[in-house]
């Protein structure tokens, strides 16, 4: 608000430098109320005589609402005539001194009401008459009017009386000591000079600048009883009085608010409580920090006499404002666990105390923003007019500092700076609240998973924690790089990863016929506390091949590296001879791929198969030396069985020491084949597509029968039987060879051709071949039909281990005349059923069978 002032003939503004010499005095109390006080004698009044005084103002206001043109006008009238010789007045903001300036023979006419406004102008202690004014600082200073008006003096002259006024510490003021108490002292003589005649009047005012005493609830002031500028010894006081905010108070009012005015023989006192209703308090910041002051406006009225009319009115209004006092915000935590949220009470503060912001670990709020956001702020009122505010923060907030102190028990701490300002100017300060409580909380992550034959699926539920941990996957903790390899998948709550269970991070622990178990080992830990949250273990079985047999001979062998034989390095691993080693090798496998009739295999014959076995042990069976006390023995047995009809696998496990390894029986098939060569060269054949191959009666037939793929020199393949049909599995049949040797009933017996080592046969004991004439079946010379199937029984014989059959082709024992063999009925020792394709008669040259 800002105030003009107005005599009729000019509005002016009042700055504070003009209040103080002009005798106003504005104040502003914390609800932003405006006290404003002017004296009888001030400046722009319109005075009646020194009897009716008349005061304009026009009161100018700001704010959001309010327009520059919006200014209210206000009109005062007062009444005074009880004029004292002396009026001294100490107001706030300046000093005044009022005295009689008229001769005495011109007072007694005045008061006689003989004269008229003309002749006192027309006295020599007019305005316009002043010549000099010497202001004692106690030494001489002389000024002239305007010097003195130029330097921030207020000097007027009224219908009756003289007004020279100065405000506080001023160049031509002084201090005095008076009592104990500091006192500001004006001391002007004021020079009138009219024709030859000059006239002195003595201006003297002394107003307190000290005096007070301050306890935590009482407030002392104390006066000089005697004050030798303004006082003589004398002088005999007639009245004494009391006051709050210039307001005399009768005793009774003064005992109700606990007010004592009191006399010794040096001073007045004057004692006030602090905290009483007719001062108020004001907050501060002082170095940021929170203080309060209380602010009371005592009066002290003294009206004294010298000689026989001498009288001076003195009168002091004396603001007082107690030192700061600190007052530290007080956090009172209200905090319960159970409810998911910090509450706290921040107080008490005075009503001129405002919460604008709240600053947390994460950045600057307003308290708009802080509820917007999920805070509850709010102010809350007391009936003594002081205020407190609380505040609820849930644990849930990124702003609430979380820690684990075990694996169950979280503490949640919530560190805060409030910043607050105090009005009407805005003066900011802050205070630090650090809450922190401890709850049993924590819901721990979980882990669950499964398999299917190639993979483990492992999912992992965070709990209420989030991702707090690190998850590391067979000692290996799951960064980045493994992200792609394992298909890992996250999201708010879960991580799923899918990992094969050859990954290098899964334990083996058995191997079995076609799969293996295999281990997942998960770990949860917290790499802050380093805790382990959460052991997760998945074991399952997934098909694997471990050992092939080929027909060829070939044998392929997997050699594991499974939990009991840790320590077992796969690239030492050898068949029975040392230097087979494996065709590839890292640091959990071995594999071997070698030929049946190599690396040391050993072969055995038993009733219906035949038997490959070989050994993988560290350096073979002989390098004793490469085993140590805490290497487990690893021996594994890989065997090969051929059969007839079907092809199985070896699978083995490994044992710890002074356990054996245990392997499965693997089964393999030898394959036999039937051609017919289109010559006695036998360069070439007839294909599948050839048939059925038309040929003339006792044209020559050329069959070569093989075993292929097998590159083992100590096999031999031994026709035992060949017979003619008519058709595939007809019963009516000529037996061709029997037991190995030609058919001796036969009038053009089966021819055996020699096989020599050529370019398509690298093993002559696997290949027998042998020439038929091309016949019919006829019944009383009637052709029954015109073509023929030849089938054969091949044996796989040791050539080692000669018996029965295999001492060789025809070696055997004859057989008799027409002895026929049953075909079907003997056992099945290492033998092959063997047929051609159709042969189809084209005409009847020859004899007929």
């Amino acid at each position: 608000m800002s105030v003009l002032v107005s005599d009729g003939s000019q509005v002016v503004p009042l700055t504070p430098a003009l209040a103080a010499k002009c005798g106003y005095s504005v104040e502003s109390d914390p609800w932003g109320n405006v006290k404003f006080s002017a004296s009888l004698l001030s400046c722009f009044i319109q005075n009646q005589g020194d009897h009716v005084f008349d005061i304009r103002l026009r009161l100018r206001l700001f704010g959001n609402k309010v327009s520059e043109e919006d200014v209210t006008e206000v009109t005062h009238s007062c009444e005074f005539k009880q004029w004292a010789s002396r009026e001294i007045l100490c107001e706030r903001n300046f000093m005044e001194i009022s005295v009689n300036r008229l001769p005495p023979e011109i007072s007694l006419l005045k008061q006689m009401q003989d004269t008229n406004g003309d002749s006192l102008n027309q006295v020599p202690t007019s305005i316009h008459n002043i010549w000099k004014m010497v202001f004692y600082t106690p030494k001489e200073k002389p000024m002239m009017l305007r010097d003195v008006e130029k330097a921030g003096y207020g000097v007027k002259t009224t219908p009756t009386r003289l007004v020279v006024r100065s405000p506080y510490n001023m160049a031509d003021t002084y201090t005095q000591n008076v009592d104990g108490v500091q006192m500001e002292v004006l001391r002007v003589t004021t020079y009138f000079k009219r024709g030859w005649s000059v006239t002195l009047i003595d201006t003297t005012a002394a107003c307190p600048t000290g005096g007070l005493l301050f306890t935590d609830n009482i407030i002392t002031w104390y006066m000089p009883r005697y004050i030798p500028t303004v006082m003589d010894q004398e002088h005999r006081v007639l009245e004494l009085y009391m006051g709050i905010d210039g307001k005399r108070l009768d005793p009774a009012h003064m005992n109700a608010m606990g007010y004592t005015l009191s006399l010794t023989d040096s001073h007045i006192i004057i004692s006030l409580p602090v905290g009483g209703p007719d001062g108020y308090y004001k907050s501060h910041a002082l170095s940021y920090e929170y203080h309060t002051t209380y602010s009371i406006e005592p009066m002290l009225e003294l009206l004294w006499k010298k000689g026989m009319s001498d009288v001076t009115r003195y009168k002091v209004h004396y603001p007082i404002t107690t030192p700061p006092k600190p007052q530290p915000p007080q956090i009172t935590d209200n905090t319960v666990a159970e409810l998911g949220f910090f509450n706290m009470l921040l107080g008490t503060f005075l009503h001129d105390v405002e919460l604008i912001n709240i600053t947390t670990s994460t950045g600057v709020m307003t308290l708009a923003e802080a509820n917007v956001r999920g805070f509850n702020v709010q102010q809350h009122g007391f009936s003594n007019g002081s205020k407190a505010f609380t505040i609820q923060v849930p644990f849930s907030d990124p702003v609430v500092l979380k820690a684990t102190i075990d694996q169950e028990t979280t503490t949640y701490t919530l560190p805060l700076i409030f910043g607050l300002v105090i009005l009407p100017e805005y003066t900011p300060f802050s205070h630090p609240a650090l809450l922190e409580i401890t709850v049993q909380d924590v819901t721990p992550p979980t882990v669950r998973g499964n398999c299917d034959d190639e993979y483990f699926y492992v999912t992992v539920t965070y709990g209420n924690q989030g991702k707090n941990f690190n998850v590391m996957v067979g000692g290996k903790d799951l960064f980045t790089d493994l992200y792609a390899e394992y298909s890992v998948h996250e999201n708010a709550t879960h991580l799923s990863m899918t990992v094969p269970f050859l990954a290098n991070e899964v334990t083996f622990e058995l191997a079995h016929q076609s799969s293996i178990r295999a281990r997942l080992h998960a770990l949860l830990w917290d790499p802050v506390n380093n805790w382990h949250l959460k052991n997760f273990s998945l074991a399952c079985s997934f098909p694997l091949t471990m050992t092939e047999c080929f027909s060829n001979g070939t044998m392929t062998a997997l050699a594991v590296k499974v939990e009991s034989a840790s320590r077992m390095n796969p690239s030492q691993l050898t068949l029975n001879d040392p230097s087979c080693k494996p065709t590839f090798s890292n640091g959990r496998f071995a594999y071997f791929s070698f030929d049946a009739s190599s690396c040391g295999t050993t072969r055995t014959f038993y009733d219906d198969v035949m038997m490959y076995q070989n050994e993988i042990s560290v350096g073979g069976r002989n390098s004793i030396a490469l085993k140590d006390a805490v290497q487990p023995d690893y021996h594994m047995v890989v065997s090969c069985y051929y059969m007839l009809n079907d092809t199985q696998m070896v699978t083995f496990f490994t044992s710890p020491r002074r356990h054996e390894p245990f392997a499965e029986s693997g089964v393999g098939k030898l394959h036999v084949r039937m051609r017919l060569a289109k010559d006695s060269s036998y360069n070439t054949f007839y294909m599948e597509d050839d048939y059925p191959v038309v040929k003339y009666l006792t044209a020559p037939l050329y069959f070569e029968v093989d075993l292929i793929q097998s590159t083992d020199p100590r096999l031999e393949l031994v026709l035992e039987n060949c017979w003619a049909t008519v058709d595939g599995d007809s019963t009516m049949s000529w037996d061709l060879i029997v037991n190995g040797c030609e058919n001796p009933d036969d009038s053009h017996r089966t021819t055996f051709q020699p096989v020599a080592f050529g370019e398509h046969i690298q093993y002559p004991l696997h290949t027998k071949r042998f020439e038929v004439k091309m016949f019919t079946f006829v019944k009383d010379d009637i052709v029954l039909r015109d073509q023929i199937f030849v089938n054969c029984e091949a044996v796989i014989c040791d050539i080692k281990q000669p018996d029965a059959i295999c001492r060789g082709q025809c070696l055997s024992q004859n057989v008799g005349t027409n002895t026929k063999v049953r075909r079907g009925t003997a056992k099945q020792l290492h033998r092959r059923h063997i047929s051609s394709g159709k042969i189809v008669l084209s005409s009847f040259r020859s004899e007929l069978k």
